[in-house]
């Protein structure tokens, strides 16, 4: 699946791959992820329309359960094989800064095994010039026990969007 945005985004946000909302509808975040992500966009002041929005695994790796497709997280093979796809995406566009929507983007992006919650809001700069920030994927929002911790975590996800856009002026 091909990402989305402007070739000249300032940001671009990376996830990890689509789901199956994103495989039947051939579009990257449209499912429930995707509305999570748009309405943190929205309350960050982000027009969606103006970043680039893309997966590091090109695939829906799945796990069917009856008329259900169940996300399987992509292995290390996987990440590594749709590499040079993403390492295209981010040639043609050149943001200015890199949002690594979960670990498997963070990991992929970096090439080092991180942890959200030690980089979180810091400006990680590689090798190569690309500057990179991380954070958590929508979809965890969408996995959390609670409301509370649902409000706490999408709050996260803002802040961490508008430090991606205040890093990339």
């Amino acid at each position: 699946m091909f990402g989305e945005g402007p070739g000249n985004a300032g940001v671009m946000l990376v996830g990890e791959q689509p789901g199956d909302q994103e495989d039947l509808q051939g579009h990257p975040f449209v499912g429930p992820a995707g509305r999570e992500l748009d309405q943190a966009l929205k309350a960050a002041g982000l027009d969606r329309a103006k970043v680039y929005v893309t997966n590091v695994v090109k695939h829906f790796k799945n796990e069917p359960r009856g008329k259900r497709r169940l996300h399987k997280r992509p292995d290390r093979h996987e990440v590594e094989r749709c590499r040079w796809w993403l390492d295209q995406e981010i040639a043609a566009v050149q943001p200015r800064l890199i949002l690594a929507l979960g670990v498997t983007a963070a990991n992929a992006l970096t090439g080092k095994s991180i942890v959200i919650s030690r980089v979180r809001g810091r400006v990680l700069e590689l090798a190569d010039g690309r500057r990179v920030m991380a954070t958590t994927h929508p979809s965890a929002i969408l996995r959390m026990p609670d409301q509370a911790s649902r409000q706490k975590a999408r709050a996260a996800l803002v802040e961490d969007i508008k430090a991606a856009v205040r890093a990339a002026t």
